[in-house]
């Protein structure tokens, strides 16, 4: 039912395209100018039937659910919810819905029927009732549209007013997802600085997060120092770094320069697929083969090799980070004039000096910003980390031993029993406020470098 809502606002959008753009062409043939072209008129029926009955539908699937589930459990007789708190509450919902599918363990109370039964009902009407809006709207908006087809009107700017407003919104969206969530890092993240000293914080050299969350649990005092875990990803990402970097740059530079179109064709594809492989499926690669190969290449020659190593982890995001850096690169390389190349080739030079002193110097601003955009991707990394080097935070800068990151501690805090009124919980929001710092702090470098070597070449 959900998506026949969707099914008429799509043919009654086309059926405006159509009856539109026919209507203008008719208007045209019959000897009249136009001052915006047929196919702009149809745009402007199918936009002005589009945005306003996809956003009334959008907004009803939001609000259907929980009106329905309030109204379903406004109507249980009395005493059904007496002394349950909200967790007790939500099973009870939550059974009643699943005897509405028909998924019956047991033998429910007759209540518990009849309220399943109720949501049912009520739920087919709400998905009635949006089949016949979205049906009354789209031929009230298909008639205003048509009613607007005329020599004179501005159709072109109509589209381009509605396109416009859709922009604008879509911004304004952005910069409020932005801000709520810098509100709500920075409220939890003060929260979390009233339980545990801001020096403790910033400067201790211990991350033991486990406290107990209730009574009777039996845990450590915790340890809030972020120092070990902000020093794990760093020696992650160098390690990612020295692996994608090289590798990365050397590939865009003999690509662009260097390679037959023909192997370019083939080569540049098959290296970008490395950028659309999930990072579990990375992740399973650092564990299952890259960790057992380090790890035995180091008993062979004495070494002392942790089972997960940050050099693992490290090795394989710079793998993933590779199309990454080579797009990069790769695109700042290809904005160099071709002036350029002829004239250092034209002076004498050969094709690789005329790479050296010419061509990258020139691409480096776009390269640069590339490599630290790459360093925002590796810090922000989890899958890998999670799988291939370990969640215990460790002072060291070692490759071969067992390091964690910010983004991994903040995964293990607020998975399984937790509660947000203690400084375990609360500390995955002071590493996510610094972590959102450290980024944009590498953003904002990385565009200054960008801004302040740019050059405009005609």
């Amino acid at each position: 039912m959900t998506a026949l809502p969707f099914l008429l606002l799509i043919l009654a959008v086309a059926a405006g395209y159509a009856i539109n753009r026919g209507a203008a062409r008719a208007i045209r043939d019959g000897g009249s100018r136009l001052h915006s072209m047929t196919s702009y008129h149809g745009v402007f029926a199918a936009l002005l039937i589009l945005v306003p009955v996809l956003t009334f539908t959008l907004l009803w699937l939001a609000l259907q659910g929980p009106v329905i589930d309030r109204i379903t459990m406004s109507g249980l007789p009395d005493g059904a919810l007496d002394g349950l708190d909200s967790g007790g509450v939500q099973l009870i919902l939550a059974e009643i819905k699943s005897v509405s599918r028909g998924q019956i363990f047991g033998t429910p109370e007759d209540w518990k029927i009849a309220a399943s039964e109720r949501y049912v009902l009520l739920h087919t009407r709400a998905d009635w009732f949006l089949v016949a809006a979205v049906c009354v709207l789209s031929l009230a908006l298909l008639a205003v549209a048509r009613s607007r087809v005329a020599a004179d009107f501005r159709a072109r700017q109509g589209v381009e007013g509605i396109v416009t407003g859709l922009m604008i919104f879509c911004s304004t969206v952005a910069i409020f997802t932005t801000i709520g969530i810098i509100l709500s890092l920075s409220y939890e993240t003060y929260r979390f600085f009233e339980l545990v000293p801001v020096t403790e914080f910033l400067f201790g050299l211990n991350w033991e997060p486990q406290i107990p969350l209730r009574d009777d649990q039996i845990a450590a005092e915790g340890a809030f120092g972020w120092l070990p875990v902000i020093l794990g990803t760093i020696v992650i990402t160098v390690v990612a770094l020295v692996v994608a970097v090289p590798v990365g740059l050397f590939s865009a530079i003999y690509l662009n320069e260097f390679a037959p179109k023909r192997l370019r064709s083939v080569v540049k594809p098959v290296l970008e697929i490395l950028a659309g492989v999930p990072t579990v499926v990375y992740g399973f690669f650092a564990i299952l083969v890259v960790a057992p190969a380090i790890r035995s290449f180091g008993q062979s020659i004495g070494l002392d090799v942790s089972p997960n190593t940050a050099l693992a982890a490290g090795g394989v995001m710079g793998i993933m980070l590779i199309p990454f850096i080579s797009s990069f690169a790769d695109d700042a390389l290809s904005a160099v004039p071709q002036a350029m190349r002829d004239g250092a080739l034209g002076l004498g030079s050969t094709r690789g000096e005329m790479m050296t002193t010419v061509l990258f110097p020139a691409a480096l601003p776009g390269i640069v910003g590339g490599v630290l955009l790459a360093v925002s991707r590796a810090i922000g990394e989890t899958m890998i980390v999670v799988m291939a080097a370990g969640l215990i935070a460790k002072m060291t800068i070692n490759p071969l031993d067992s390091v964690t990151t910010v983004t991994v501690q903040i995964v293990t805090m607020l998975i399984g029993d937790t509660s947000f009124d203690n400084p375990k919980t609360l500390a995955a929001f002071a590493l996510g406020m610094m972590l959102f710092l450290v980024t944009l702090v590498i953003n904002i470098f990385a565009l200054r470098i960008v801004r302040k070597y740019r050059e405009a070449y005609d």
